[in-house]
Protein backbone atom coordinates (compact mmCIF):
# COMPACT_ATOMS: atom_id res chain seq x y z
CA UNK A 1 0.00 0.00 0.00
CA UNK A 2 2.82 2.50 0.66
CA UNK A 3 3.61 2.03 -2.98
CA UNK A 4 0.17 3.06 -3.89
CA UNK A 5 0.60 6.63 -1.51
CA UNK A 6 3.74 7.00 -3.30
CA UNK A 7 2.67 6.68 -7.01
CA UNK A 8 -0.34 9.24 -5.99
CA UNK A 9 2.35 11.41 -4.23
CA UNK A 10 4.37 11.39 -7.45
CA UNK A 11 1.99 12.32 -9.90
CA UNK A 12 0.30 15.43 -7.81
CA UNK A 13 3.60 16.74 -7.58
CA UNK A 14 3.95 15.88 -11.11
CA UNK A 15 0.28 17.76 -11.98
CA UNK A 16 0.90 20.36 -9.62
CA UNK A 17 4.55 21.13 -9.90
CA UNK A 18 4.86 21.39 -5.91
CA UNK A 19 8.58 20.00 -5.06
CA UNK A 20 7.72 19.23 -1.18
CA UNK A 21 6.26 15.53 -1.11
CA UNK A 22 5.16 16.33 2.62
CA UNK A 23 3.47 18.63 1.57
CA UNK A 24 1.68 16.86 -1.07
CA UNK A 25 1.10 13.94 1.70
CA UNK A 26 -0.63 15.98 3.78
CA UNK A 27 -3.14 18.03 0.58
CA UNK A 28 -4.01 14.51 -0.32
CA UNK A 29 -5.03 13.38 3.12
CA UNK A 30 -6.88 16.21 3.65
CA UNK A 31 -8.89 15.19 0.59
CA UNK A 32 -9.64 11.58 1.68
CA UNK A 33 -6.85 10.51 -1.41
CA UNK A 34 -9.06 11.74 -4.03
CA UNK A 35 -6.80 12.91 -6.63
CA UNK A 36 -8.76 14.53 -8.99
CA UNK A 37 -10.45 16.22 -5.75
CA UNK A 38 -6.86 17.45 -4.40
CA UNK A 39 -5.92 18.79 -7.52
CA UNK A 40 -8.87 20.34 -8.62
CA UNK A 41 -8.48 21.85 -5.19
CA UNK A 42 -5.30 23.64 -5.97
CA UNK A 43 -5.74 24.46 -9.88
CA UNK A 44 -9.08 25.47 -8.94
CA UNK A 45 -8.93 27.70 -5.81
CA UNK A 46 -5.77 27.81 -4.08
CA UNK A 47 -6.58 29.18 -0.65
CA UNK A 48 -10.02 27.32 -0.74
CA UNK A 49 -11.16 26.25 2.88
CA UNK A 50 -10.31 22.41 2.72
CA UNK A 51 -6.75 23.37 1.79
CA UNK A 52 -6.37 25.96 4.26
CA UNK A 53 -8.34 24.00 6.74
CA UNK A 54 -5.13 21.01 6.99
CA UNK A 55 -3.19 21.61 9.52
CA UNK A 56 -2.63 19.00 11.42
CA UNK A 57 0.97 17.31 12.35
CA UNK A 58 2.99 14.73 10.02
CA UNK A 59 5.59 12.88 10.20
CA UNK A 60 8.64 14.79 9.38
CA UNK A 61 11.50 13.72 7.21
CA UNK A 62 14.17 15.01 4.49
CA UNK A 63 12.11 16.66 1.96
CA UNK A 64 14.21 15.64 -1.46
CA UNK A 65 12.62 16.36 -4.44
CA UNK A 66 11.78 14.64 -7.36
CA UNK A 67 13.68 14.33 -10.24
CA UNK A 68 12.05 14.48 -13.79
CA UNK A 69 12.87 10.78 -14.65
CA UNK A 70 10.56 9.09 -11.92
CA UNK A 71 7.33 10.74 -13.10
CA UNK A 72 4.94 7.64 -12.82
CA UNK A 73 1.23 7.28 -14.26
CA UNK A 74 -1.37 7.25 -11.93
CA UNK A 75 -2.66 3.43 -11.56
CA UNK A 76 -5.79 2.18 -11.65
CA UNK A 77 -8.64 3.59 -8.72
CA UNK A 78 -7.49 1.34 -5.95
CA UNK A 79 -9.78 1.85 -1.89
CA UNK A 80 -7.95 4.90 -0.61
CA UNK A 81 -5.13 3.93 1.91
CA UNK A 82 -5.37 4.82 5.77
CA UNK A 83 -2.85 8.49 6.20
CA UNK A 84 0.55 7.92 7.32
CA UNK A 85 0.54 7.91 11.10
CA UNK A 86 1.32 11.04 13.07
CA UNK A 87 3.75 12.21 15.29
CA UNK A 88 3.37 14.40 18.21
CA UNK A 89 6.16 16.81 16.67
CA UNK A 90 4.53 19.86 14.93
CA UNK A 91 4.97 20.93 11.71
CA UNK A 92 3.93 24.58 9.44
CA UNK A 93 0.75 24.62 8.49
CA UNK A 94 0.03 24.20 5.04
CA UNK A 95 -0.82 28.00 4.44
CA UNK A 96 2.56 28.74 5.43
CA UNK A 97 3.93 26.17 3.27
CA UNK A 98 1.69 27.69 0.28
CA UNK A 99 3.12 31.00 1.43
CA UNK A 100 6.76 29.22 0.86
CA UNK A 101 6.21 27.71 -2.48
CA UNK A 102 8.40 28.38 -5.27
CA UNK A 103 8.32 31.03 -7.58
CA UNK A 104 7.00 29.42 -10.66
CA UNK A 105 4.24 26.88 -8.38
CA UNK A 106 3.16 30.32 -7.65
CA UNK A 107 3.18 32.22 -10.49
CA UNK A 108 1.38 29.63 -12.55
CA UNK A 109 -1.32 29.41 -9.52
CA UNK A 110 -1.74 32.83 -10.19
CA UNK A 111 -2.45 32.76 -13.43
CA UNK A 112 -4.66 29.80 -13.59
CA UNK A 113 -7.31 31.56 -11.03
CA UNK A 114 -6.71 34.48 -13.49
CA UNK A 115 -7.57 32.36 -16.19
CA UNK A 116 -10.57 30.49 -14.16
CA UNK A 117 -11.74 34.11 -13.96
CA UNK A 118 -11.31 35.07 -17.32
CA UNK A 119 -13.52 31.50 -18.67
CA UNK A 120 -16.27 32.25 -16.08
CA UNK A 121 -16.01 35.68 -17.25
CA UNK A 122 -16.54 34.71 -20.69
CA UNK A 123 -19.35 32.17 -19.58
CA UNK A 124 -21.20 34.97 -17.55
CA UNK A 125 -21.06 37.49 -20.70
CA UNK A 126 -22.18 34.57 -23.12
CA UNK A 127 -25.31 33.46 -20.79
CA UNK A 128 -25.84 37.82 -20.19
CA UNK A 129 -25.70 37.80 -24.35
CA UNK A 130 -27.83 35.18 -24.52
CA UNK A 131 -30.37 36.41 -22.14
CA UNK A 132 -30.17 39.95 -23.81
CA UNK A 133 -30.60 38.50 -26.86
CA UNK A 134 -34.21 36.87 -25.85
CA UNK A 135 -35.38 40.04 -24.88
CA UNK A 136 -34.53 41.52 -28.06
CA UNK A 137 -31.72 43.71 -26.43
CA UNK A 138 -28.63 41.62 -28.43
CA UNK A 139 -27.83 40.14 -31.52
CA UNK A 140 -29.17 36.89 -31.48
CA UNK A 141 -26.21 35.39 -33.62
CA UNK A 142 -23.76 36.09 -30.89
CA UNK A 143 -25.69 34.99 -28.00
CA UNK A 144 -26.33 31.73 -29.55
CA UNK A 145 -22.55 31.08 -31.00
CA UNK A 146 -21.11 31.81 -27.16
CA UNK A 147 -23.59 29.40 -26.02
CA UNK A 148 -23.17 26.17 -28.74
CA UNK A 149 -19.72 26.28 -27.99
CA UNK A 150 -18.74 22.78 -26.24
CA UNK A 151 -16.57 23.31 -23.23
CA UNK A 152 -14.03 20.83 -24.89
CA UNK A 153 -13.97 22.77 -27.70
CA UNK A 154 -14.14 26.25 -25.60
CA UNK A 155 -10.79 24.71 -23.53
CA UNK A 156 -8.83 23.83 -26.43
CA UNK A 157 -9.95 27.79 -28.20
CA UNK A 158 -8.40 29.20 -24.67
CA UNK A 159 -4.76 26.68 -24.72
CA UNK A 160 -4.10 27.82 -28.46
CA UNK A 161 -4.76 31.42 -27.24
CA UNK A 162 -1.98 30.83 -24.06
CA UNK A 163 -0.04 29.07 -26.15
CA UNK A 164 0.13 32.11 -28.72
CA UNK A 165 0.70 34.39 -25.96
CA UNK A 166 3.46 32.71 -24.56
CA UNK A 167 5.28 31.80 -27.51
CA UNK A 168 4.51 33.52 -30.44
CA UNK A 169 1.79 33.46 -32.77
CA UNK A 170 2.41 31.50 -36.11
CA UNK A 171 4.45 29.27 -34.35
CA UNK A 172 4.34 25.85 -33.68
CA UNK A 173 2.16 23.35 -34.95
CA UNK A 174 -0.90 24.71 -36.01
CA UNK A 175 -3.07 22.95 -32.82
CA UNK A 176 -6.63 22.52 -34.17
CA UNK A 177 -9.43 24.87 -31.60
CA UNK A 178 -11.27 21.86 -31.04
CA UNK A 179 -11.81 19.10 -28.34
CA UNK A 180 -10.40 16.06 -28.33
CA UNK A 181 -12.78 13.69 -29.90
CA UNK A 182 -13.24 16.32 -33.18
CA UNK A 183 -9.96 16.45 -33.33
CA UNK A 184 -9.30 12.49 -33.61
CA UNK A 185 -12.37 12.23 -36.11
CA UNK A 186 -10.21 14.98 -38.47
CA UNK A 187 -7.82 13.30 -38.16
CA UNK A 188 -9.52 9.66 -39.35
CA UNK A 189 -11.22 12.08 -42.07
CA UNK A 190 -8.00 13.09 -43.34
CA UNK A 191 -6.05 10.06 -42.68
CA UNK A 192 -3.73 11.18 -40.22
CA UNK A 193 -2.59 10.68 -37.13
CA UNK A 194 -3.44 12.31 -34.33
CA UNK A 195 -0.39 14.03 -32.23
CA UNK A 196 -1.18 15.35 -28.37
CA UNK A 197 0.37 17.71 -25.97
CA UNK A 198 -0.30 17.90 -22.68
CA UNK A 199 0.97 21.05 -21.50
CA UNK A 200 2.31 21.53 -18.04
CA UNK A 201 2.04 25.23 -17.17
CA UNK A 202 4.00 25.06 -14.12
CA UNK A 203 6.78 22.60 -14.74
CA UNK A 204 10.09 23.56 -15.25
CA UNK A 205 10.97 21.80 -18.64
CA UNK A 206 7.75 23.45 -20.16
CA UNK A 207 8.76 27.19 -21.23
CA UNK A 208 11.95 25.26 -22.89
CA UNK A 209 10.87 22.24 -24.84
CA UNK A 210 7.55 24.24 -26.45
CA UNK A 211 10.02 26.71 -27.38
CA UNK A 212 12.98 25.06 -28.15
CA UNK A 213 11.29 21.75 -29.87
CA UNK A 214 7.79 22.50 -30.59
CA UNK A 215 8.20 25.63 -31.94
CA UNK A 216 10.98 24.91 -33.51
CA UNK A 217 10.29 25.06 -37.50
CA UNK A 218 11.39 21.99 -38.75
CA UNK A 219 9.30 19.88 -36.24
CA UNK A 220 5.99 22.53 -36.64
CA UNK A 221 6.43 21.35 -40.48
CA UNK A 222 6.77 18.14 -40.00
CA UNK A 223 3.96 17.50 -37.30
CA UNK A 224 1.12 20.18 -39.62
CA UNK A 225 2.41 18.21 -42.38
CA UNK A 226 1.57 14.54 -41.50
CA UNK A 227 -0.06 14.80 -38.01
CA UNK A 228 -3.56 16.63 -36.75
CA UNK A 229 -2.22 18.35 -33.65
CA UNK A 230 -4.05 18.77 -30.77
CA UNK A 231 -3.11 20.21 -27.43
CA UNK A 232 -4.69 20.60 -23.90
CA UNK A 233 -3.29 21.98 -20.63
CA UNK A 234 -3.93 19.42 -17.52
CA UNK A 235 -5.20 22.49 -16.01
CA UNK A 236 -8.23 22.26 -17.42
CA UNK A 237 -10.55 19.17 -17.40
CA UNK A 238 -10.66 17.40 -21.33
CA UNK A 239 -6.58 18.25 -20.55
CA UNK A 240 -6.24 16.31 -17.39
CA UNK A 241 -8.79 13.60 -18.27
CA UNK A 242 -6.35 12.88 -21.08
CA UNK A 243 -3.36 12.58 -18.65
CA UNK A 244 -5.22 10.03 -17.00
CA UNK A 245 -6.25 7.45 -20.25
CA UNK A 246 -2.99 8.16 -21.81
CA UNK A 247 -1.07 7.14 -18.21
CA UNK A 248 1.57 10.21 -18.51
CA UNK A 249 4.22 9.53 -15.91
CA UNK A 250 6.40 12.79 -17.06
CA UNK A 251 6.13 15.99 -18.87
CA UNK A 252 6.63 17.61 -21.38
CA UNK A 253 4.16 14.54 -22.46
CA UNK A 254 3.60 14.19 -26.09
CA UNK A 255 1.43 10.84 -27.85
CA UNK A 256 0.48 10.24 -31.15
CA UNK A 257 -2.68 8.22 -31.02
CA UNK A 258 -5.04 6.57 -33.86
CA UNK A 259 -9.20 5.86 -33.73
CA UNK A 260 -9.65 2.25 -32.97
CA UNK A 261 -12.53 0.12 -33.24
CA UNK A 262 -16.18 1.06 -30.76
CA UNK A 263 -14.78 4.30 -29.74
CA UNK A 264 -11.54 3.47 -28.52
CA UNK A 265 -8.34 5.43 -29.42
CA UNK A 266 -4.93 3.17 -29.64
CA UNK A 267 -1.41 4.53 -28.41
CA UNK A 268 0.87 4.34 -30.76
CA UNK A 269 3.67 6.19 -28.94
CA UNK A 270 4.30 8.07 -25.64
CA UNK A 271 6.98 11.07 -25.91
CA UNK A 272 7.81 11.62 -22.13
CA UNK A 273 10.37 14.29 -21.07
CA UNK A 274 12.57 16.74 -22.83
CA UNK A 275 13.18 16.00 -26.40
CA UNK A 276 15.62 18.08 -29.40
CA UNK A 277 14.05 18.72 -32.29
CA UNK A 278 15.95 16.02 -33.96
CA UNK A 279 15.19 13.38 -31.61
CA UNK A 280 11.45 14.50 -31.64
CA UNK A 281 11.67 14.48 -35.38
CA UNK A 282 13.16 11.21 -35.42
CA UNK A 283 10.46 9.66 -33.05
CA UNK A 284 7.64 10.97 -35.26
CA UNK A 285 9.11 9.84 -38.16
CA UNK A 286 9.52 6.10 -37.63
CA UNK A 287 6.24 6.40 -36.24
CA UNK A 288 4.96 7.63 -39.54
CA UNK A 289 6.19 5.05 -41.31
CA UNK A 290 5.64 2.35 -38.95
CA UNK A 291 1.99 3.50 -39.80
CA UNK A 292 2.57 4.68 -43.38
CA UNK A 293 0.67 1.09 -44.29
CA UNK A 294 -2.25 1.26 -42.49
CA UNK A 295 -3.01 4.89 -43.58
CA UNK A 296 -2.59 4.35 -46.99
CA UNK A 297 -4.81 1.24 -46.64
CA UNK A 298 -7.67 2.93 -44.73
CA UNK A 299 -7.03 5.82 -47.38
CA UNK A 300 -7.19 3.11 -50.26
CA UNK A 301 -10.70 1.61 -48.51
CA UNK A 302 -12.29 4.62 -48.09
CA UNK A 303 -11.64 5.55 -51.54
CA UNK A 304 -12.47 2.25 -52.86
CA UNK A 305 -15.80 2.54 -50.56
CA UNK A 306 -16.32 6.51 -51.67
CA UNK A 307 -15.93 4.84 -54.98
CA UNK A 308 -18.51 2.13 -54.63
CA UNK A 309 -20.92 4.89 -53.04
CA UNK A 310 -20.60 7.26 -56.10
CA UNK A 311 -20.91 4.50 -58.41
CA UNK A 312 -24.04 3.17 -56.64
CA UNK A 313 -25.15 6.55 -56.55
CA UNK A 314 -24.69 6.61 -60.30
CA UNK A 315 -26.70 3.68 -60.84
CA UNK A 316 -29.50 4.46 -58.59
CA UNK A 317 -29.47 8.19 -60.75
CA UNK A 318 -29.49 5.91 -63.91
CA UNK A 319 -32.36 4.07 -62.42
CA UNK A 320 -34.27 6.71 -61.28
CA UNK A 321 -33.85 8.65 -64.87
CA UNK A 322 -34.58 5.39 -66.73
CA UNK A 323 -37.58 4.63 -64.34
CA UNK A 324 -38.36 8.93 -64.65
CA UNK A 325 -38.48 8.41 -68.44
CA UNK A 326 -40.33 5.07 -68.46
CA UNK A 327 -42.65 6.85 -66.24
CA UNK A 328 -42.94 9.88 -68.40
CA UNK A 329 -43.72 7.94 -71.82
CA UNK A 330 -46.38 5.71 -69.90
CA UNK A 331 -47.52 9.45 -68.65
CA UNK A 332 -47.72 10.41 -72.38
CA UNK A 333 -48.58 7.59 -73.70
CA UNK A 334 -52.18 7.30 -71.30
CA UNK A 335 -52.59 11.33 -72.26
CA UNK A 336 -52.30 10.57 -75.86
CA UNK A 337 -54.89 8.03 -75.18
CA UNK A 338 -57.03 10.21 -72.98
CA UNK A 339 -56.72 12.70 -75.69
CA UNK A 340 -57.82 10.24 -78.46
CA UNK A 341 -60.46 9.01 -76.75
CA UNK A 342 -61.93 12.73 -75.60
CA UNK A 343 -61.83 13.12 -79.26
CA UNK A 344 -63.76 10.11 -80.33
CA UNK A 345 -66.54 11.11 -77.82
CA UNK A 346 -66.03 14.36 -78.94
CA UNK A 347 -66.88 13.27 -82.72
CA UNK A 348 -69.48 11.03 -81.12
CA UNK A 349 -71.33 13.79 -79.64
CA UNK A 350 -70.90 16.46 -82.36
CA UNK A 351 -72.35 13.28 -84.82
CA UNK A 352 -75.08 12.55 -83.01
CA UNK A 353 -75.56 16.42 -82.26
CA UNK A 354 -75.64 16.58 -86.48
CA UNK A 355 -78.08 13.43 -86.54
CA UNK A 356 -80.80 14.88 -83.76
CA UNK A 357 -80.22 18.82 -85.48
CA UNK A 358 -80.75 16.72 -89.55
CA UNK A 359 -83.39 14.55 -87.76
CA UNK A 360 -85.14 18.22 -85.70
CA UNK A 361 -84.49 19.79 -89.48
CA UNK A 362 -86.17 16.98 -91.12
CA UNK A 363 -89.11 16.30 -89.00
CA UNK A 364 -89.23 20.24 -89.11
CA UNK A 365 -89.43 20.66 -93.08
CA UNK A 366 -92.01 17.43 -92.67
CA UNK A 367 -94.17 19.50 -90.20
CA UNK A 368 -93.77 22.73 -92.40
CA UNK A 369 -94.58 20.86 -95.41
CA UNK A 370 -97.49 19.08 -93.86
CA UNK A 371 -98.52 22.30 -92.82
CA UNK A 372 -97.70 23.97 -96.56
CA UNK A 373 -100.06 20.89 -97.76
CA UNK A 374 -102.90 21.73 -94.82
CA UNK A 375 -102.43 24.99 -95.73
CA UNK A 376 -102.93 24.97 -99.62
CA UNK A 377 -105.83 22.42 -99.01
CA UNK A 378 -107.67 24.76 -96.60
CA UNK A 379 -107.04 27.45 -98.92
CA UNK A 380 -108.04 25.37 -102.27
CA UNK A 381 -111.25 24.53 -100.30
CA UNK A 382 -112.09 28.19 -99.07
CA UNK A 383 -111.82 29.24 -102.76
CA UNK A 384 -114.15 27.07 -103.90
CA UNK A 385 -115.12 25.75 -107.67
CA UNK A 386 -113.73 27.90 -110.52
CA UNK A 387 -116.69 29.58 -111.87
CA UNK A 388 -117.55 29.87 -115.68
CA UNK A 389 -117.14 32.56 -118.05
CA UNK A 390 -119.67 35.37 -117.83
CA UNK A 391 -120.08 38.76 -117.46
CA UNK A 392 -119.58 39.07 -113.61
CA UNK A 393 -116.41 36.76 -113.83
CA UNK A 394 -113.04 37.98 -113.75
CA UNK A 395 -109.71 36.50 -115.59
CA UNK A 396 -106.72 37.06 -113.33
CA UNK A 397 -103.25 35.83 -115.10
CA UNK A 398 -100.61 35.20 -112.22
CA UNK A 399 -96.53 35.37 -112.56
CA UNK A 400 -94.44 33.68 -110.15
CA UNK A 401 -90.53 34.45 -109.43
CA UNK A 402 -89.92 31.12 -111.44
CA UNK A 403 -91.31 32.59 -114.34
CA UNK A 404 -94.78 30.46 -114.23
CA UNK A 405 -97.71 31.23 -115.06
CA UNK A 406 -101.04 30.56 -113.87
CA UNK A 407 -104.39 31.57 -114.71
CA UNK A 408 -108.04 31.33 -113.01
CA UNK A 409 -111.56 33.17 -113.32
CA UNK A 410 -113.38 34.90 -110.06
CA UNK A 411 -116.13 36.31 -109.35
CA UNK A 412 -115.83 39.98 -109.55
CA UNK A 413 -117.01 40.52 -106.08
CA UNK A 414 -114.29 38.15 -104.70
CA UNK A 415 -112.08 40.51 -102.59
CA UNK A 416 -108.33 40.82 -103.19
CA UNK A 417 -107.69 37.82 -100.05
CA UNK A 418 -109.34 35.45 -102.67
CA UNK A 419 -106.10 35.80 -105.31
CA UNK A 420 -103.66 35.31 -102.31
CA UNK A 421 -105.46 32.05 -101.57
CA UNK A 422 -104.97 31.03 -104.78
CA UNK A 423 -101.59 31.91 -105.20
CA UNK A 424 -101.57 29.45 -101.45
CA UNK A 425 -103.22 26.99 -102.46
CA UNK A 426 -100.69 26.20 -105.16
CA UNK A 427 -97.50 24.51 -105.21
CA UNK A 428 -94.97 27.49 -106.83
CA UNK A 429 -94.01 29.73 -103.84
CA UNK A 430 -91.94 28.57 -101.06
CA UNK A 431 -92.25 32.49 -99.47
CA UNK A 432 -94.70 33.21 -97.09
CA UNK A 433 -94.36 36.66 -96.95
CA UNK A 434 -94.92 38.57 -100.70
CA UNK A 435 -97.28 40.76 -102.34
CA UNK A 436 -99.33 41.30 -105.67
CA UNK A 437 -98.44 43.51 -108.01
CA UNK A 438 -99.83 45.22 -111.28
CA UNK A 439 -98.14 47.00 -114.01
CA UNK A 440 -99.17 50.15 -115.82
CA UNK A 441 -100.21 51.70 -113.90
CA UNK A 442 -97.91 49.89 -111.11
CA UNK A 443 -100.13 49.10 -108.15
CA UNK A 444 -99.70 46.97 -105.04
CA UNK A 445 -102.64 45.15 -103.96
CA UNK A 446 -101.30 45.09 -99.78
CA UNK A 447 -103.41 44.08 -96.84
CA UNK A 448 -104.99 47.51 -96.93
CA UNK A 449 -106.33 46.25 -99.70
CA UNK A 450 -107.41 43.02 -99.53
CA UNK A 451 -110.88 43.95 -97.99
CA UNK A 452 -111.31 45.43 -101.90
CA UNK A 453 -113.02 43.68 -104.52
CA UNK A 454 -111.80 43.02 -108.25
CA UNK A 455 -113.85 45.09 -109.28
CA UNK A 456 -113.55 47.61 -106.42
CA UNK A 457 -110.02 47.39 -107.06
CA UNK A 458 -110.26 47.79 -111.19
CA UNK A 459 -108.95 44.41 -111.95
CA UNK A 460 -112.08 43.28 -113.75
CA UNK A 461 -112.76 41.83 -115.74
CA UNK A 462 -108.90 40.97 -116.72
CA UNK A 463 -106.03 41.68 -114.89
CA UNK A 464 -102.11 40.49 -115.26
CA UNK A 465 -100.47 40.27 -111.64
CA UNK A 466 -96.42 39.22 -110.50
CA UNK A 467 -95.42 38.43 -106.90
CA UNK A 468 -93.11 40.41 -105.79
CA UNK A 469 -91.53 38.64 -102.66
CA UNK A 470 -90.86 40.83 -99.34
CA UNK A 471 -87.37 40.87 -97.69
Amino acid sequence: MAETVDDKVSYFQAVTGISDPDLCTEILAAHNWDLQVAVSSITANPSSPSASASTSSREQGPSAPLADAEFVAPPPPMPMPPAPQQQQQQQPGIAWKLVTLPFYVVSGGLGLVAGTFRFGAWVAGGVLSRSLSLLGLAGQAGGDRLLELPPSAAEAAEFVAEFEREFGAGRGPRFVAEGFADALQRAQREFKLLFVYLHSPDHPDTPAFCGGCLCAEPVAAFIDENFVAWGGSIRRTEGFKMSNSLNASRFPFCAVVMASTNQRIMLLQQVEGPKSPEEMITILQRVVEECATSLVAARIEAEERLNNQRLREEQDAAYRAALEADQARERERLEELERREREAAEAERKRKEEEEALARAAQEAAEKEAALARRRQEKAMALGAEPDKGPGVTRVLIRFPTGERKERRFHSSAPITSLYDYVDSLDCLEAEKYSLVSNFPRVTYGPEKHSLTLEQAGLHPQASLFIEIEQ
